[in-house]
């Protein structure tokens, strides 16, 4: 078994750690950017590839890009991928300022394509991380294992993988090659026959759920959908332009300085601005798809509102889904051959963090305002988490909107790590975890 040994090393090839590699590069923190590594289990650079269809767009402005909103005369600006690939004109004369899904997927794997100093790795799987402690068992680093059966030790650990999906316990049951979550939908389907009369079920009310209901149409013509919700029906994002405000990096601050009720109520709106919903376009095309099913006599998809899913099980070659209507009461079953989960992703820490969490003996996980875990001892090592702040960085953290400038706080951070005295370090980090614990409502899982 080899070990390799690097300063930094970040976990999860998307567009959180590749913001991070471009802010290393760019601010020339010494020797940092060329002893760091960013890996990726995944053989290609793609942006939310489960759902990465044809006709799918970004739900935010292109210059909410890896680095424009930090550096906006970066060589790594979408608009310059754009001119290099000499697509610039055509998406100038479009009009638009959402790129489609795919063009932010090409001008990502280009970015990692593009970086000089910072190596990056495809194919390379993480299984476990583990704190590394010298003989007086001080933390002085991290060892991470990968699925080939090899090491690599940092001084510094970026997690940027995303959150775990998450499986609705009442489904949780049923062979898993019955159950298709949208990070699966475009392998998962590859695999089925197109055109055979597959009985589906699509769950959930927000964009992933929608997205998969419009694509079964081309993907399976003969196949017959039901779309079931809890909701009473689907609604459009609540946005505007006073709301979208609110993703502004300046944001930032006042979430995090908020007092408990204070945090609260802006998570809880700010919620109805990303989740719970669909894009406008989108559920027009739906009806309009919908209505003209009716017009030529189609009955072949159908949406199921105000429903729960009660029970679940195998039932010889089908799933039978036992579904009991909130308004009424009344139970039926459904049979059904796949079931496709637009259920999003489990609101608690992934399960890399926690175990990285109890290895150290934390006995809560908080970060900085920078984004660095709380480690609650003196350690010359530190660990960032990216994408999975929300409940103490506000909505946006999980999005593109913040990418570039969290990229820059976290580089800040780590220079200022490099420097610092240990015991300075540990102080400040037991002081602003004082601070947040007053601050936080409840305890970020």
């Amino acid at each position: 078994m080899t070990n390799r040994e690097v300063e930094l090393l970040a976990i999860g090839g998307g567009p959180a750690n590749l913001a991070l590699a471009v802010a290393l590069e760019e601010l020339g923190i010494d020797g940092l950017a060329e002893n760091s590594l960013v890996i990726e289990r995944g053989r290609t650079v793609e942006w939310q590839r489960g759902l990465l269809l044809p006709w799918t767009k970004s739900q935010v402005a292109f210059a909410k890009d890896l680095v424009t909103l930090r550096n906006p005369r970066s060589e790594f600006t979408f608009l310059n991928y754009l001119r290099c690939v000499g697509r610039l004109d055509d998406f100038i004369n479009m009009g638009s300022f959402t790129p489609y899904r795919v063009e932010i997927s090409g001008y990502l794997s280009w970015v990692a394509r593009t970086l000089r100093k910072v190596k990056f790795e495809l194919g390379v799987e993480c299984t476990s991380v583990a704190p590394a402690r010298d003989a007086s068992g001080v933390l002085t680093g991290w060892l991470t294992k990968l699925a080939d059966g090899s090491t690599i030790s940092s001084r510094y650990l970026v997690i940027g993988a995303g959150r775990d999906p998450y499986v609705p316990p009442v489904l949780a049951g049923l062979p898993a090659d019955r159950l298709v979550h949208s990070t699966q939908y475009r392998y998962r389907i590859a695999e089925l026959a197109t055109d055979a009369p597959h009985r589906v079920a699509v769950i959930g009310a927000a964009q992933s759920a929608a997205e998969m209901f419009r694509s079964l149409g081309n993907d399976l013509p003969a196949a017959d959908v039901s779309w079931v919700m809890r909701s009473i029906g689907l609604r459009s994002y609540d946005t505007n332009k006073f709301t979208n405000e609110l993703y502004y990096p300046s944001f930032i601050d006042k979430v995090f300085e908020a007092r408990p009720e204070g945090r609260d109520q802006i998570l809880r709106e700010m919620h109805l601005t990303n989740y719970s919903g669909v894009e406008t376009d989108l559920l027009e095309d739906l009806y309009a798809g919908m209505y003209l099913d009716k017009l030529h006599g189609v009955d072949r998809r159908r949406l199921v509102t105000m429903t729960d899913i009660t029970g679940a099980r195998e039932e010889g070659d089908e799933i039978v889904v036992e579904l009991t209507d909130r308004r009424t009461g009344q139970v039926n079953e459904l049979r059904l051959d796949y079931v496709f989960l637009g259920t999003g992703f489990v609101r608690e820490m992934p399960a890399m963090v926690r175990d990285l969490s109890a290895a150290i003996g934390l006995d809560r996980i908080d970060v900085t305002r920078r984004y660095r875990l709380e480690l609650n001892e003196p350690s010359d090592a530190a660990c960032y988490l990216q994408g999975v702040n929300e409940a103490t960085h506000g909505i946006a953290d999980s999005l593109l909107s913040v990418l570039g400038n969290r990229a820059g706080d976290i580089a800040d951070d780590l220079l200022a790590h490099r420097t610092a005295p240990n015991e300075q370090i540990a102080a400040d980090e037991l002081d602003t975890a004082d601070e947040l614990a007053a601050a936080a409502a409840e305890p970020h899982r």
